[in-house]
């Protein structure tokens, strides 16, 4: 099987990988699927990840339908670099291999460029036009049409909070927590319309190249708003030379005023789908969150 066979072929991928006729090397594929890069016969090299065969349960329908999808979507902008979808199945998806390089100053700084790139290529409406997930769960991506915050608060916070709580990984005072950020969210600020987020921007999802580029991988794609793909960013000890990134971003398309209050805010919707995916080891990452929104807030009442 060489790539031109698997682009006209591509439901014949399985079966090749089931009877061996592919060299195959396992990979790093994060926390949900099982992850490998199969080399062809031309020598070309695809990444293919795959629901892993002792899962408890079945691979959720249109799961990796939705990840090409967003895949698809940002490449289509033509601004940052998106590996090209070679094959989606139900059961698997395999996408150009990226050769692995070290993030280096200037690739963060081409970064910080181009993502501000993808940004601005906008999106008709909050939301998309595929049913989403992030992580393993499903993410409500109905197109919605108004303010940023009212669908930040009913398609980003609620839901997540609310398996959260009832799988156990929040007490009913740390809801409480959260449902105050969610009734001081107005005077935030922040408002702008849509533009074209990866959606689950933390570090692990940059790949750095050997091409001194930085690729983005496993999206939750949509319209949302921008400053929330800024705050991914920094989660989880931050992406290497953070600093050059945003600087970079902000000499092309500066962030409106009180964006770094706002960091906490947007960084709490991923963290609420890490208490309702994994549990409550994130439970503390949530409240001293949702405590540094109610601060700022504060402050932000005081200034005015």
């Amino acid at each position: 099987m060489d790539l031109a066979y698997l682009r006209a072929h591509p439901a014949h991928l399985p079966t090749f990988r089931t009877h061996q006729r592919l060299r195959e090397t396992p990979v790093a594929g994060g926390d949900i699927c099982a992850a490998a890069r199969l080399t062809l016969d031309d020598g070309h090299s695809v990444f293919a990840k795959s629901w892993p065969e002792n899962a408890d349960r079945p691979v959720p329908e249109g799961f990796f339908a939705a990840e090409a999808a967003g895949l698809r979507w940002l490449r289509e902008a033509g601004a940052v670099a998106v590996p090209e979808v070679i094959v989606v199945l139900p059961e698997l998806l395999a996408l150009d291999w990226v050769e692995p390089g070290e993030p280096t100053p200037e690739a963060a700084e081409r970064f910080g460029r181009e993502l501000a790139g993808l940004h601005r290529a906008g999106a008709t409406t909050f939301g998309a036009a595929w049913p989403g997930f992030i992580g393993a769960l499903p993410q409500d991506n109905t197109p919605t049409e108004g303010r940023w915050s009212t669908w930040f608060v009913e398609r980003r916070l609620a839901p997540y909070l609310r398996r959260s709580v009832d799988g156990g990984a929040l007490s009913g005072a740390d809801a409480d927590l959260v449902e105050q950020v969610i009734g001081r969210l107005d005077g935030l600020g922040g408002d702008e319309p849509p533009a074209r987020i990866h959606g689950d921007l933390w570090p692990g999802n940059v790949l750095w190249g050997a091409d001194d580029r930085a690729w983005l991988v496993d999206p939750a794609a949509h319209g949302g708003h921008r400053e929330t793909d800024l705050a991914q960013l920094a989660l989880f000890g931050g992406i290497p030379h953070l600093g050059r990134v945003l600087a970079a971003y902000q000499e092309s398309w500066p962030l409106s005023d009180g964006w770094r209050d706002r960091v906490p805010l947007h960084q709490l919707h991923l963290l609420l789908v890490h208490t309702a995916l994994f549990g409550a080891s994130y439970r503390d990452a949530v409240v001293r969150t949702a405590r540094a929104v109610l601060g700022r807030a504060e402050r932000a009442t005081v200034d005015r």
